[in-house]
This record gives C-alpha cells, structure tokens and sequence, in this order.
C-alpha cells in the first residue's frame, strides 16, 4: 500500500511539474506578450519594429486588440530595392509608412485553421482588401506565411517572406 500511494504521489508531483514547466514555456513563448513584445522577443523583426515606431503604431499594438498581423521578416524588408526602407522611413513619408503597415493588420484574430482550404479577402486596417489563399499553405497577396499562429496576448503574428503593398 505504501509503494502504491508513493506511486501515486511520485506521479502526481511529476504531473504538476509538467503543468508548471508547461505554463513557463507558453509565456516564453509569447502569450503573456502584447505584438511587440512577441516581435522583439522573437528577433529577426528589427525593421518592422522600426517601422512600427516610426509610424507612430506602437502604443496601438501594444493595445488590447485582437489584431491578426502579418510580419515580414528583416530578410523581407531587404528583398525590396536599396533605399527604399530608410525612405519610408523620413518623417516627411509617414502616411506612406501607416498605409503599408496597416495593410499587414486585420482586426480580430485569424488563425491559419481559418483560412485553410480557402480563398478569402479580407479587409485591413488600412482599408484595402488583402488576398488571402489558403488552399496551399497560405499565401496573402505575394508573401508566403512561413510561421503561422504565434500567439500574443492582444492576437496572432503570421510571419512572412515578403514584405505586401496597397494596390
């Protein structure tokens, strides 16, 4: 009976560590983290954050949200032609700047189980429409979602290859 219930003990303690452990790694990984937090946390967003800032759009996704947002990579941003960062950049192309950074964001949360096997829309802060496929991985106007899903507590980050324009 002693062995049993230090079994039972042992297994219970092992159960509630795991829990803990669990619960640590969800936060580390970004659920306890607004979008920027998550962003910087992650790396390799260092332009976007830029941007983010420059635009004057931080204290907004740093807000309650939900916000789905679309994030090019600093390899993203390098794929565009030389200059074209620190032109957008100037405080004289600040509406330039807002419009494609809000062209990344859709209200609410979208997770990629929402899109798969479809073909949607959407319509973005900036106020365009975004073309979203999903019937092959997922693809939003250009881009290639390379990392879908990374939680935030005020949403969800899709990570993309190429950096997406306003028409």
């Amino acid at each position: 009976m002693l062995n049993r219930l230090t079994k039972l003990v042992a297994a219970a303690t092992l159960a509630v560590a795991m829990l803990v452990i669990g619960v640590h790694q969800t936060k580390a990984m970004g659920h306890n983290k607004d979008i920027i937090g998550v962003a910087e946390h992650a790396g390799g967003f260092n332009t976007l954050i830029a941007a983010i800032k420059a635009a004057g759009l931080e204290e907004t996704l740093r807000g309650a949200g939900p916000f789905t947002v679309f994030a090019p990579t600093d390899e993203a941003f390098a794929k565009l032609p030389a200059g074209t960062v620190e032109d957008l950049l100037k405080p004289e192309n600040k509406d330039k700047l807002v419009a494609i950074l809000t062209y990344h964001v859709l209200p609410g949360k979208v997770m990629a189980a929402d899109v798969s096997g479809k073909m949607l829309a959407p319509t973005t802060v900036q106020g365009s429409t975004l073309a979203v496929d999903g019937t092959s991985g997922v693809k939003v106007d250009n881009a290639t979602v390379i990392k879908a899903d990374v939680m935030a507590k005020n949403g969800v980050i899709h990570v993309i290859d190429t950096v997406v324009l306003p028409k």
